[in-house]
C-alpha cells in the first residue's frame, strides 16, 4: 500500500495563480525525487458547516478558497527519503514568510493507505 501526505490550507484569492505556479514547482521537484503523483485541488464545491467542514479547519476567510492537496509516495520509507532529499534541494525556496498563504492555518500530514482501487 502506498503513503500520502495530505494538505488543507486557505489561499487568497488573489494569490491564487501565485500558489499555482509555487505548487507547480514544488510538485517538479517532489516527483523529481521519487513521489508518485502530485495533485492539487482547488474547493470549488466546500460548504461552511455548523460544526466541521474544510474551510472552519483551516480559518478561511471570505476572499480566500481552500486547497485540498496531497503526495502519494510508494511507502511511509520512500517518503522519507523524497522528503529528505526535497529539503536539500535549493529549488525549493517558499518559507512560512514568503509563501502566497497563511502557513499558520495549514493542516498536514502523514497517512497509510488501507483501501487502493
Amino acid at each position: 500500500m502506498s503513503y500520502v501526505d495530505g494538505f488543507v490550507l486557505a489561499v487568497p484569492k488573489a494569490n491564487l495563480e501565485a500558489y499555482r505556479v509555487v505548487a507547480a514547482n514544488a510538485a517538479a521537484v517532489w516527483k523529481e525525487h521519487g513521489a508518485l503523483a502530485v495533485v492539487e485541488a482547488v474547493g470549488d464545491d466546500v460548504p461552511y458547516g455548523e460544526l466541521t467542514s474544510f474551510p472552519r479547519a483551516v480559518q478561511a476567510k471570505e476572499d480566500e478558497v481552500v486547497v485540498f492537496s496531497w503526495i502519494v509516495h510508494a511507502s511511509r520509507e520512500a517518503r522519507d527519503a523524497t522528503n529528505a532529499k526535497v529539503m536539500e534541494d535549493p529549488r525549493i525556496t517558499c518559507t512560512m514568510e514568503t509563501m502566497p498563504f497563511d502557513g499558520k492555518r495549514m493542516i498536514f500530514g502523514g497517512f497509510t493507505a488501507i483501501v487502493e482501487v
